[in-house]
């Protein structure tokens, strides 16, 4: 069980089979700081290790934003010169890479503003559902920053060179519809519609084979590597523990008997 998380700005709460992430700042729309940052491989830490947990949402609290990027007030203090920046982008770099390299499926629920930082948050979940007023954008133009390496990638990774190009050199807000012809968001949604399509969703990908799904997430993020940097051996003992598993018996079974599979992981 999770102990206290190292902020109250950060929260975590488990509905049976779904784990939620919480950005829980609704004052600074959900500005992360550098103790959230901490506090988010801290949960997943925990996510991670409760097998009973199956799929993990990320959302942000207050209904009016999911991530507003970085919170500005902290750069003075915590990234006040070049060295200082590096440590805080090794930090916030650490939390995104355990979001992103999870071994179960995550869905970043979005409503509201997702700018800067945030949109790197939900280009680490596996996918993204949007509500109609949401507002998507990186202003690092604006502000002089840079971005590195791993979070290009995952952007590029998503919508291609030419819309991460657009989304960085313009510096300007799109809609949650531009954000669905980009390749962005796998789904918009009324916003009152959204919190329990997810709900849905996520529970439905629960009752889903987790051996099944974990393969499918190790083999699409080899693909997504360079060809010498791929773990083609990896890849290929995901899928053959699928077929030695008792999960696969059960499918097998339910199918022939016409019934719904009971999955456990094993």
């Amino acid at each position: 069980m999770l102990d206290q998380p190292l902020t109250s700005k950060m929260l975590a709460e488990k509905d049976g089979a779904v784990g939620r992430l919480i950005f829980n700042n609704p004052a600074r729309h959900n500005a992360v700081s550098l103790e959230m940052w901490q506090a988010v491989g801290q949960i997943m830490e925990d996510f991670d290790n409760d097998d009973a947990i199956r799929v993990i949402v990320v959302t942000g609290a207050g209904g009016k934003a999911f991530v507003s990027g970085a919170d500005i007030s902290e750069f003075k203090e915590k990234r006040a010169n070049e060295q200082a920046a590096a440590e805080y982008a090794k930090i916030s770099e650490m939390a995104r890479v355990r979001l992103n390299e999870t071994l179960k499926p995550t869905i970043a629920m979005i409503r509201g503003y997702c700018i800067g930082g945030g949109l790197g948050i939900a280009t680490c979940c596996d996918l993204r559902i949007a509500s109609d007023n949401s507002t998507f954008a990186v202003p690092a133009a604006k502000l002089g920053l840079g971005y590195n390496y791993p979070g290009l990638k995952r952007l590029v990774d998503i919508v291609g060179p030419s819309f991460a190009k657009e989304i960085f050199y313009t510096a300007r807000q799109f809609t949650s519809d531009e954000a669905r012809t980009m390749g962005l968001v796998n789904r918009v949604l009324p916003g009152a519609e959204l919190e329990d399509y997810v709900k849905k969703y996520a529970e439905t990908i629960a009752r889903n084979a987790p051996l099944t799904i974990r393969a499918v997430k190790k083999v699409v993020s080899e693909v997504l590597k360079d060809e010498s940097q791929r773990d083609m051996k990896g890849a290929d003992e995901a899928v053959k523990i699928c077929f030695r598993s008792k999960d696969y018996i059960e499918g097998r079974d339910a199918f022939m008997e016409k019934r719904k599979p009971v999955f456990t992981g094993t």
